[in-house]
């Protein structure tokens, strides 16, 4: 069996800190610990992104690589949408 042969290396521990955010975040989210359109949703979101992006480029999986690639840029746009809320608010007052 592979699984018990598997080489841990250090761009699978930075891949499981991006599990681990993404976990936690989503926890963050279900508590009502998090507001899923403020500013820390969407840039966990995006460093999740980055953390399993560096893991897949040393281990390519296209699936994994393609979600990835989405997250990013869904990432980036809820971080634009927060900033223009933020300032739109910011100029009604």
């Amino acid at each position: 069996m592979e699984i018990l042969n598997y080489q841990y290396e250090i761009t699978d521990f930075i891949g499981n800190i991006g599990v681990v955010l993404l976990v936690g975040t989503f926890a963050a989210i279900q508590f009502g610990k998090m507001d899923p359109k403020g500013f820390w949703y969407s840039f966990n979101n995006l460093v999740v992104a980055i953390l399993l992006g560096i893991n897949l480029y040393f281990k390519p999986n296209l699936s994994s690589i393609i979600i990835e690639i989405f997250w990013f840029a869904l990432s980036i746009v809820g971080l634009i949408r927060w900033y223009q809320s933020r300032s739109s608010q910011k100029t009604s007052m």
